[in-house]
């Protein structure tokens, strides 16, 4: 028997006093934090989650987020971790396709109204039957008219809870990913998956128990914050501080103040880190306290890696996983010289193979292959999508879509991604999803989204558009109507209009054509 929040209960049993987050000011304890989740469970409890139901949170990277997962976990409920910049429509259909029960939405900001947007996709979900407002200040009232907050529902709750032991195999987080194409789905993880995960992570990084500092920009929605900073670092008394939005000016300010120890990024963070290590910056006192630096999402450009080795001593440790992969599937060896482009070897307990698309085994030095995986890792399965898990496991494989090669001695290499999923800042966007939405407008009649080079996001997404007879929608009307329809990484920021578009003899979209 086994679950996933064991790793906060171990580490505040064993160091109850280390400080767990830190946000700006305010530091909790091991201790405080797991008695915070207690309550949330005993809330949980009280309003009828049994184990097995589904929870949905919405929350950037604040001290509530463990809280409320850890919580969630304890009651043996399954935690649903939602995209802070989902619109409405988007989260509504995330709570009725993961038959949510009970959704916990922080409050947002004026410029990012995710309390407004979480309580609007509630009230269209009606089979979840339980909406708590998380507030910067859980004393203050709710700003939303018929919303339960946190702080309100947790009132008196007891800190005491005896949490509920699952089975290893039994589910513990559904993250939505939509693989390759159409609308998301939910990639079952269970407790063993994240459990095995996290810690051959920290067999990894040569992880160090209640000695190392994260500094936490990675999105904790994300599978890669979630497993790499929180879990693992949870589970050997880290201490994680927390940026609930990435700024390079400001992480470097808490790399040298905060002691930090252990940094994970994609690409873009890095380069943006980079530039910020201006004048009166003390690099070499970050220099002196950074242990590990992790990169995942693409690949590192070799000058990235050369500035990072140059000025801060560090060598970025590159990987490679999915959500359906808890996410780690592969990484450099800390031992051994980085090899540029590569997404390293498979990790402890993993087995990565390259296979052709009736699943052949494809052997050879630098023979191009899809890449499959099989191990501890890999998830139970898409939630009630038994075809959809069927089209990629075969016998404990799951086929990731992407494309690769193996060196002679062993490292992999990434050839190209997933059919025509965009990278945008870190972020997956899916093509045929963003071309689904724009086709609502009543002005257009045909959408075709690809992803365009971009010096800081990697990847910008932009759409060839075919207007309806007579519609003389422009550009930026277009651009602003996406904006409000999609979360702010999905909506396209060009849109050209053209008459036509390339076809294939069977007419699909040829997309390669377009630039």
């Amino acid at each position: 028997m086994l679950n996933l929040s064991i790793f906060l209960e171990d580490s505040a049993r064993t160091y109850p006093e280390r400080t767990a987050v830190v946000l700006g000011p305010q530091r909790l304890s091991y201790a405080q934090v797991d008695a915070a989740a207690n309550q949330v469970a005993n809330l949980l409890v009280e309003r009828g989650i049994q184990p097995g139901d589904k929870v949905a949170l919405s929350c950037p990277n604040l001290p509530y987020f463990p809280v409320v997962y850890y919580g969630i976990l304890k009651t043996g409920a399954v935690v649903v971790p939602l995209n802070v910049l989902l619109k409405g429509r988007e989260i509504a259909y995330h709570l009725d396709d993961s038959d949510a029960k009970a959704y916990f939405c922080f409050q947002g900001t004026a410029e990012l109204p995710m309390g407004a947007e979480g309580h609007a996709g509630f009230g269209q979900t009606p089979g979840c039957e339980h909406f708590f407002l998380i507030t910067a200040d859980p004393a203050e009232p709710s700003p939303i008219e018929g919303a339960e907050t946190l702080g309100q529902a947790l009132a008196g709750r007891s800190p005491v809870f005896e949490t509920v032991l699952a089975g290893e195999n039994d589910p513990a987080v559904i993250l939505y990913t939509s693989g390759t194409t159409g609308k998301a789905k939910g990639a079952e993880l269970s407790h063993s998956n994240l459990v095995m995960n996290a810690l051959t992570c920290n067999r990894l990084f040569q992880a160090v128990p209640a000695q190392d500092t994260h500094l936490l920009v990675l999105p904790l929605f994300h599978s890669f914050g979630s497993t790499v900073n929180m879990n693992a670092g949870f589970s050997t008394a880290a201490t994680l501080v927390l940026m609930p939005r990435f700024e390079p000016a400001g992480a470097v300010k808490l790399l040298e103040s905060e002691n930090v120890t252990f940094f994970a990024g994609v690409p873009t963070m890095y380069w943006g880190l980079l530039n910020a290590l201006t004048e009166g910056v003390d690099v070499q006192r970050i220099a002196s306290t950074m242990r590990v630096a992790v990169s995942g999402g693409s690949s590192l450009p070799v000058e990235i890696i050369k500035q990072v080795r140059d000025r801060l001593g560090l060598t970025i440790l590159e990987g490679y996983g999915l959500s359906e992969t808890s996410p780690v599937a592969t990484f450099s060896p800390v031992s051994a010289e980085p090899r540029p482009g590569s997404i390293g070897v498979p990790i402890w307990g993993v087995e990565v193979k390259l296979i052709d698309e009736l699943w052949n085994t494809i052997e050879g030095t630098d023979e191009i292959g899809e890449i499959a995986i099989r191990g501890h890792n890999i998830m139970r399965g898409y939630y009630n999508r038994p075809e959809a898990t069927a089209e990629v496991m075969n016998n404990g494989w799951f086929r990731s879509g992407d494309l690769g090669r193996r060196d002679k001695d062993g490292w992999y290499y990434i050839v190209d991604r997933a059919k025509d999923m965009i990278i945008r800042g870190g972020f997956n966007v899916y093509p045929r999803e963003v071309e689904e939405v724009l086709m609502t407008h009543e002005a257009v009649s045909l959408a075709a989204v690809i992803g365009v080079p971009h010096p800081s996001h990697g990847e910008e997404i932009k759409a060839y558009v075919i207007r309806k007879d007579g519609a003389t929608i422009t550009e930026e009307e277009l651009v602003a109507w996406g904006k409000e329809q999609m979360a702010g990484y999905k909506y396209p920021r060009i849109v050209t209009f053209v008459d036509s578009l390339p076809m294939t003899a069977t007419g699909k979209l040829l997309k390669r054509a377009l630039t």
